[in-house]
C-alpha cells in the first residue's frame, strides 16, 4: 500500500485483523507504522505502556500515520498471562491520571453494563439467542445489572488478548492495539483476562494479588457479572468466525459460573 512516505522507505504490511499495521524500513532504521491509530497513543507512549512514539503525521489521503520504536520480541504465552507482570501493567493502565485526562480530551466513551448487553444483542445470530444456557445467561445479566459509580470508571483496554502483550528482547512488557479503548468498570478488563487465561480455581487469589486485599462481596459480584458478559461476547465472536471449539469452551465456562451462582 502506498502510504506516501518520502523516498527511501520500504513499507511492509504486518498481519492483523485490521490491516492497518506496517513495518517501515529505511537504511538501518526500522519503525512500527500504524494507520489511523487510537488518538491518545502519545499518552500511552509517555507512560511507557506502548513502545515510544517517534512521530505522527497527516497523509495526503487524510489518514493519520504514526511511527513507533520497533521492538524485537514476542507475544506472551497463555501460561504467562496470569503473571505478576501482567497484573502490574494492567494496574498502571487503570490508575494512570494521564491516560484518564487524555482519553477524556479525545472524547473517550463511557461504557455501562447495559452498553455491553447491547453489543451482544446487536446482530447476534438466532442460533445463539435460542441456545438455552446462553438465553438464561443473557436474561440473568439483564436482571442483575451491577452498580458502580461512573466517576470510578478507569481507562479500559477492551481487548486483553495475549497477542496484544509484547515482551521485548530486552525484557520490557508493553500492551498494544488500543482500538477498543474506553472508560469502563475495571472489572471489565480484569474479568476478560480471567475468563481467557486464569484457571477458575485461581480467580480469588489472582484478584487479591491485584487489589492487595480480600475482595468485598460487591466486587466479587461485578467480576462475576462481567465474566459472564465477556464470555457471551466471545461466544458470539467465535460463532461468527466458525471457531466452534473455542465457542464450546466458552459455553462450558458459562456453565461453570452458573453452577457456582446456584450452588
Amino acid at each position: 500500500m502506498d502510504l506516501n512516505l518520502e523516498n527511501g522507505w520500504q513499507v511492509l504490511p504486518i498481519g492483523g485483523d485490521t490491516g492497518t499495521a506496517y513495518m517501515g524500513i529505511k537504511q538501518q532504521e526500522k519503525v512500527f507504522l500504524k494507520r489511523n491509530p487510537s488518538p491518545f497513543i502519545a499518552a500511552l507512549s509517555l507512560e511507557e505502556i506502548t513502545p515510544k512514539l517517534i512521530w505522527s503525521k497527516r497523509m495526503q489521503t487524510g489518514d493519520t500515520l504514526t511511527a513507533q520504536q520497533w521492538m524485537n520480541g514476542r507475544c506472551l504465552e497463555r501460561s504467562e498471562m496470569h503473571s505478576t507482570r501482567v497484573l502490574d501493567l494492567l494496574s498502571r493502565v487503570h490508575h494512570s491520571d494521564l491516560l484518564k485526562r487524555m482519553l477524556e480530551k479525545v472524547g473517550g466513551v463511557h461504557y455501562h453494563p447495559e452498553d455491553f448487553l447491547t453489543l451482544y444483542f446487536r446482530g447476534v445470530p438466532a442460533e445463539l439467542l435460542a441456545h438455552p444456557l446462553l438465553k438464561k445467561c443473557a436474561a440473568y445479566l439483564e436482571t442483575h445489572l451491577p452498580q458502580y459509580e461512573e466517576s470510578q470508571y478507569e481507562v479500559s483496554h477492551g481487548d486483553l488478548n495475549r497477542k496484544n502483550f509484547l515482551l521485548s528482547d530486552s525484557g520490557d512488557l508493553y500492551l498494544v492495539d488500543w482500538e477498543s479503548v474506553m472508560f469502563a468498570d475495571p472489572a471489565k478488563d480484569l474479568s476478560m483476562l480471567m475468563c481467557r487465561y486464569v484457571p477458575r480455581a485461581d480467580w480469588k487469589q489472582w484478584l487479591e494479588s491485584y487489589f492487595g486485599k480480600e475482595l468485598p462481596e460487591a466486587m466479587e459480584f461485578r467480576i462475576q457479572w462481567y465474566a459472564l458478559m465477556n464470555l457471551l461476547l466471545d461466544v458470539k465472536y467465535h460463532y461468527r468466525r466458525g471457531r466452534f471449539h473455542e465457542m464450546n469452551q466458552d459455553i462450558l465456562k458459562i456453565q461453570a459460573i452458573f453452577t457456582n451462582i446456584y450452588a
